[in-house]
C-alpha cells in the first residue's frame, strides 16, 4: 500500500516533470518543491528541481530534445 506522502510526492512529481518536458521552469520548480515538502530526500525531484533552476536562469536552445548535457563531471 502506498502513503498518502509517497501519493503526494509522486503526484507533484509527475506535474514537474511534465512541466520540465514542457520548458516551463517556474511550474516545474513550484512542483518538485511541493513534491520535496512531503519526501525532503527524494532523489529524482530534487534532481529535476536543481535542473529546473538551472534552466530558469539558461534556458535550453530552441531545439532542444529534453536531454540534460552534463557540463562538470
Amino acid at each position: 500500500m502506498i502513503t498518502r506522502e509517497k501519493r503526494e510526492v509522486l503526484n507533484n512529481y509527475n506535474v514537474g516533470l511534465a512541466a520540465y518536458k514542457q520548458r516551463k521552469w517556474d511550474e516545474a520548480v513550484r512542483a518538485f518543491e511541493k513534491a520535496l515538502q512531503f519526501d525532503p530526500n527524494d532523489g529524482p525531484s530534487m534532481l529535476y528541481l536543481e535542473r529546473s533552476k538551472k534552466y530558469t536562469e539558461n534556458p535550453p536552445p530552441a531545439d532542444w530534445d529534453g536531454v540534460f548535457i552534463m557540463t562538470t563531471k
